[in-house]
């Protein structure tokens, strides 16, 4: 990789950096259509969860629905980076977002029929989950093909702020919606939503892989993606310490039980003890201007992993339910940064052949961390105690990323100017 040059941030400047906003049209329409159809999933996520509970009555049911959307993003998702290597990464988020539209539509037209099938909507679930891990590899490769490197922190940042705004607005929307128009109004304004997403698409130029950097022509290989992770630590690294937060230290599952015993609440405190994460995770990316300024992303993903990590452990001792939510929210926020250097990492360090397989990668990583997670904190909760869970898995995650960063010191000097994998 060439080496880049030296970010020019203010050093005043707190809050979001917009440059990447304001220097490219391509990237300013992308964003503005990811944030609306973000917000627009959310409403359908919402809305189907309502729907199949009224249908069955059976929380079971209603938590069969992401094991729907898992198994896809799961399989599709190391696919769905390998086809990004392989095609024009602008055509396949185009279909792809072209399929997400037209499920949406059938989502309509299934609930203006009145058909009761939650068959059906099990099977509309996985198709979306399916668009999206085809479309997000090809989505997230091409940041780094519309901007300069030193304006990846920043694009980084504001798509964390698309994402947390969709897990927030959009619940809340189609919570509304559905009680006062109905089921049919949350999934039409779903997808009235991707016609933003679409036009951004449509706009964009062409985006072949770029095979001089790399592995040659022909068709992209999974194995292949595999096998160069292998050999770039510090890209393993990105993996490894997101798996040690999302796994050793994720306490969402047990916030039912710990809205009840520990703070005396009901379902409205659960609410609250699962928007503080996502709150944190919004300010992080609203006040992240000085991530610019910062050069060893390693390091800075070591650091915020175990803010991460100690956050929940303290969250666990808590016992005051504005404590609990102010640590909750720490750890959003810690989140957040953490997430914004292990993006910048991935698209700065990976040839552009490789970068579709490489978001595959963190697809999977995302999508069946965080439910790892879930299994372990319940596990523990039910053979010892929430408490023992959560402080236990936030010590065991502070633990484990010092152990990780010992093992591969070099993670910590990796230096954004001259990216190295």
């Amino acid at each position: 990789m060439t080496e880049t040059t030296e970010p020019a941030v203010p050093r005043g400047r707190i809050l979001a950096d917009l440059t990447p906003l304001r220097t490219s049209p391509d990237y300013r329409r992308l964003w503005f259509g990811n944030t609306v159809s973000w917000v627009g999933q959310g409403m359908t996520a919402l809305a189907v969860s309502l729907q199949v509970y009224d249908l069955t009555g059976s929380a079971f049911s209603v938590g069969l629905i992401g094991f729907c959307s898992l198994v896809p993003l799961v399989v599709f998702g190391l696919y769905g980076g390998a086809v990004a290597d392989t095609f024009d990464r602008r055509k396949l988020g185009l279909l792809s977002a072209s399929g997400s539209f037209a499920l949406s539509v059938g989502l309509v037209v299934i609930t203006v029929a009145g058909i009761d099938q939650v068959g059906l909507l099990y099977a509309v679930v996985a198709l979306q989950a399916v668009c999206f891990a085809l479309n997000s590899p090809a989505r997230s490769s091409m940041i780094a093909r519309l901007l300069p490197a030193e304006q990846l922190p920043a694009a980084n940042a504001l798509n964390s702020m698309t994402s947390t705004t969709g897990a927030l607005v959009g619940p809340m929307i189609g919570g509304l919606l559905v009680g006062w128009w109905g089921y049919r109004a949350a999934y039409t304004i779903d997808a009235a939503t991707f016609s933003a997403s679409l036009y951004a698409m449509w706009r964009l130029p062409s985006m072949l892989p770029d095979r001089s950097e790399g592995s040659g022509g022909g068709r992209a290989s999974v194995m292949d993606g595999l096998r160069f992770l292998g050999t770039r630590p510090n890209l393993r690294m990105t993996f490894f310490t997101d798996l040690c937060a999302m796994v050793l230290a994720q306490p969402r599952a047990l916030f039912p039980v710990v809205a009840v015993v520990w703070y005396g609440g009901d379902a409205k405190t659960t609410g609250l003890l699962v928007a503080a994460p996502a709150m944190g995770a919004l300010l992080g990316g609203v006040f992240s201007g000085w991530l610019g300024r910062i050069r060893r992303h390693g390091l800075a993903v070591v650091i915020s992993v175990a803010c991460w990590g100690g956050a929940v452990a303290v969250f666990g001792l808590t016992r005051q339910l504005w404590l609990g939510l102010l640590f909750l929210a720490l750890a959003g926020c810690a989140d957040t940064i953490s997430m914004v250097f292990r993006n910048t990492m991935l698209q700065a360090a990976v040839p552009d052949d490789m970068r579709g397989r490489l978001q595959g990668v963190f697809i999977v990583v995302v999508a069946g961390g965080p439910r790892l997670g879930d299994f372990l904190a319940g596990s523990v909760a039910d053979l010892a105690s929430p408490e023992l869970a959560v402080v236990g898995g936030g010590v065991a995650c502070v633990i484990a990323v010092a152990l990780l960063a010992l093992r591969w010191r070099g993670f910590l000097w990796y230096d954004a100017k001259n990216p190295c994998p």
